[in-house]
Order: C-alpha cells, then sequence, then structure tokens
C-alpha cells in the first residue's frame, strides 16, 4: 500500500466504495487522513463500514470542511452530467480527484526520480501496459505495474528511489488527475469512445492529451490526426515528443518496417528490435504496443538487449489473441476480449488462413465492418443469438456453419483446420460480440474456449498468461 500522506490530518471525503474505493480509502487512513466516505449502493456501504472505513451520507456532510473530494473514475464527472458529489463539492471550492492524482502527489513528495511510465489510448494500452513492465522485470528492474490494469494503484509499493511504476491510464481517471506527470507518457491513439462520459470527440481527445502534456518525455503515436495534431501541439510549446508510427517511416522517432521496429534521426534509420517470430506480438497493433514500449523503456535507461529480450520473452494478454495451443499446423488463438467488431480486426488481419468462432450477443452494427477480411477466412463458425444476423453479413463470401455452442465450433473448426494443406491454419475466436447470452462475461468465455481446445488429443499448450 502507498499511505496517502500528502492529506495527513486533513478531512476528505470520497465517493465509490468499490475495490479501488476501498483501497483509496485504507491508503489514505494510513496516510492520516480523516476520511467520510459513501456510495449510492448500501452494500457498498455496509462493506466498506465492515472493514472500518468511515461512512456518512455525503449530501448532508460538510462540505466547507474537506480539503479535497476523491471520486471514483466510474462515476459522471461531466457527462451526460455531473454527479451530485460533484456538484455539491465545486459548490463549496473543494477538489475533485482520483486515486492516480493521489499516486502523482506521493511520488512527488518521497521519490519524484522513481521512474514513471504511464500509458493511454483508445485502443491497446492493457497490452503496451503489460509488455512495458514485463521487460522491465525481466532486465531485473524493481517494477510496479497498475492502475486501469490489475491492481488499484494505491495498492502498489511506496514510491522509492529506482522502483519503476507502469500505469495504464483511462480518460476517466486522467480526468481525475490534474497534476499527472510522468517521466515517460505514452499516448498509443485515438477513437471515438467513451463519448456518454465526455460529450464530445474533442472534449475526449482533450483529456487524453493531458497525460502527454503533463510528462517529461510524450510518446505520441501519430497513425490518427487527433494524435499528430497533439503532437504537433505540444512540440510547438516546447515539450520533448518522441513520434511513432506502425505504418509511416517517419523522419524522426520510431516506426514498424515489415518486423523490424525502426529509429529515425534526422532522416538516418537503424533498427532497434524485431518483432518476427514472437508469437504474442503478431499484427500490426502490437507493432504500435512495442514500438511505445521500446521508447519507454529507452527514456528510463534500459539497453537495448534487455529490451529484446523482454519482447521475445513477452506472453501476452489473456484473451487478447492469445495463444492456446497448437496441433501440427493448426494454431489454436482466445480472442475473447475482442467483443465487437473494431476489437476483432487486430486478429483477422493477423492471420491468413483463418477458421473463425464468432457470435454471442451482437453489438450494433455487426461484422459488416470486417468485410474486408473475408478472403482470410477458410470458414466461419457462429455460435450464439448473432448467428443468424452474422451468417446473412456473410452469405456467400465465406463458408459457414452455425454451430450453436462454443463447444461444437471449436470441434468442427479443429477437425477442419487439420485438414487445411495451405500452410499454418488458425482456429481463431474472436467473437465480435459480446458474451452474455451464453458466457457471464469475456474472460469464462475465451476459458472456456481454451479447455475446449486443450482438450482436443494432441494439442500441445503454449506458455502464456493463466
Amino acid at each position: 500500500m502507498i499511505p496517502a500522506s500528502s492529506f495527513a490530518g486533513k478531512r476528505v471525503s470520497l465517493f465509490g466504495l468499490g475495490g479501488s474505493g476501498i483501497a483509496t480509502a485504507h491508503a489514505l487512513i494510513a496516510g492520516g487522513a480523516d476520511i467520510l466516505a459513501w456510495d449510492d449502493n448500501p452494500d457498498s456501504v455496509a462493506k466498506a463500514a465492515a472493514v472500518g472505513i468511515a461512512t456518512g451520507d455525503l449530501r448532508g456532510a460538510d462540505w466547507a470542511g474537506f480539503s479535497a473530494f476523491v471520486l471514483s473514475p466510474g462515476v459522471p464527472l461531466t457527462h451526460p452530467k455531473p454527479h451530485w458529489t460533484v456538484e455539491l463539492a465545486r459548490g463549496s471550492g473543494v477538489e475533485v480527484i482520483g486515486d492516480i492524482e493521489l499516486f502523482c502527489r506521493e511520488r512527488i513528495l518521497r521519490a519524484p526520480e522513481a521512474p514513471f511510465i504511464a500509458i493511454t489510448g483508445t485502443n491497446g494500452k492493457s497490452t503496451t501496459t503489460a509488455l512495458t513492465a514485463h521487460i522491465l522485470k525481466s532486465a531485473g528492474r524493481d517494477t510496479q505495474m497498475g492502475g486501469n490494469i490489475g491492481r488499484a494503484i494505491m495498492t502498489l509499493d511506496p514510491p522509492q528511489a529506482g522502483r519503476h511504476y507502469v500505469v495504464e491510464c483511462s480518460s476517466y481517471q486522467i480526468d481525475l488527475a490534474p497534476s499527472i506527470n510522468p517521466t515517460a507518457g505514452i499516448l498509443l491513439n485515438l477513437t471515438p469512445d467513451h463519448l456518454d462520459r465526455h460529450g464530445t470527440m474533442q472534449h475526449y481527445a482533450s483529456i487524453k492529451e493531458r497525460l502527454v502534456a503533463g510528462s517529461e518525455t510524450a510518446i505520441v503515436g501519430v497513425d490518427d490526426s487527433w494524435c499528430a495534431q497533439i503532437a504537433d501541439r505540444l512540440e510547438r510549446v516546447g515539450r520533448q515528443v518522441i513520434r511513432i508510427s506502425k505504418r509511416l517511416p517517419l523522419t524522426d522517432g520510431y516506426f514498424a518496417d515489415g518486423g523490424n521496429l525502426m529509429e529515425a534521426a534526422d532522416g538516418r534509420y537503424s533498427r532497434v528490435a524485431f518483432l518476427d517470430g514472437i508469437g504474442s506480438l503478431r499484427g500490426q497493433h502490437n507493432a504500435q504496443n512495442a514500438l511505445a514500449a521500446v521508447a519507454a523503456c529507452l527514456k528510463v535507461g534500459l539497453e537495448l538487449g534487455e529490451i529484446q529480450a523482454g519482447l521475445e520473452s513477452f506472453p501476452g494478454l489473456a484473451h487478447r489473441m492469445e495463444q492456446v495451443g497448437r496441433k501440427d499446423h493448426v494454431l489454436f488463438i482466445n480472442d475473447s476480449k475482442a467483443t465487437n467488431a473494431d476489437a476483432a480486426a487486430p486478429a483477422l488481419s493477423s492471420f491468413s488462413r483463418i477458421y473463425w468462432i464468432a457470435g454471442g450477443l451482437p453489438k450494433e452494427g455487426g461484422i459488416e465492418p470486417l468485410r474486408g477480411f473475408f478472403p482470410r477466412i477458410a470458414k466461419a463458425y457462429l455460435i450464439g443469438e448473432a448467428a443468424p444476423g452474422f451468417s446473412a453479413t456473410l452469405g456467400e463470401a465465406v463458408p459457414y456453419e452455425i454451430s450453436g455452442t462454443l463447444a461444437a465450433a471449436v470441434a468442427h473448426a479443429a477437425n477442419d483446420a487439420a485438414k487445411d494443406d495451405g500452410g499454418e491454419a488458425v482456429v481463431l475466436l474472436s467473437p465480435a460480440c459480446a458474451s452474455f447470452d451464453q458466457f457471464k462475461n469475456f474472460e469464462v468465455r475465451g476459458e472456456a474456449f481454451r479447455q475446449a481446445a486443450s482438450a482436443i488429443d494432441g494439442v500441445k499448450p503454449i506458455g502464456g498468461p493463466r
């Protein structure tokens, strides 16, 4: 735990008593703050009270006595309208912050030299966070990973010299962290997302920009116009900017050239790392993730050899193009996290002979946006409520069957792929759907695929996340 000593002796209000909220409350108490916590869910309030957290309805609190208001990132700050607690805080002139802000203040107080890498973006931030932390750990660095991935940030070990922090930040968390100041700030990409909570794309982008604007070095993916403009804007005001691109040869920065990761300096190129043969980092999207990790790790002092070793040993994330097993020329990939068409596109773009398991609870737009990948699909195996609609979209363009269940789909796909004599064949679960018609969540769905694939006679497991 990181005691939030920056609020020692002060009174602090807190709203949101889920897992991270409870952790934040304990950190504040450990740091000497006098807190009053609340939640709209009575069960959450009762659980907090049971573990020694002072609770009370903030509607009747004396807001003038609070030094700060700590808000859970899941609670609306601005859109569709501010939560009632936010209005009370602002009405009394109380600053509204979150747990990332608490961490930033503790780092400045305790060990401002402790390397801090913060990652955001619409897509890829979890993989980039996990990859960066893995490279640091495999190089023997004292590494702490958390934030929007894994552990709540205030449950990490306290800042000290030489301790490296790798933190995934959602837009909600950045919005509550006005003094965020990473050593290396990464902005991967921007596409419309969470506009119900941010109102406009412009507002969403401005929030994401704060992370890199406050960083010592801003690492910005420039493959979309929003991020390219942010990189230009930061450079104009004198910030140190490193541009990365998964598809453009840059004159300065880092870019991907096939499986090679290149550094460009004044138009001169040199290879800094390579991804060929690294199954967990297939695809152009992972090239961008790896470029960001390489740039950040170089910033905090790693050598190229250490970085390459970390790339090669990265196991990937569970349920995100996870290599489950192989039988002869057939590779089994669990991409259960792909809960809509956009999320399924990276996996479909990464293989050429695909036996595609898709379906579940359909999302708006279905799989029509994936039509460009249909030539890569040898056959589709459709499951769940989406099966009739998906079959209509596939039409005569892709052979398909309505398998109904995931177990049947895995068995049939594996049998068909085994007969494919066109090189590597991939049995791919990338559903482009929510899981809730047949499974509790995408994790349970992915585990069911993993078990079904592993149960096939002759399938050898591939080391990866469990």
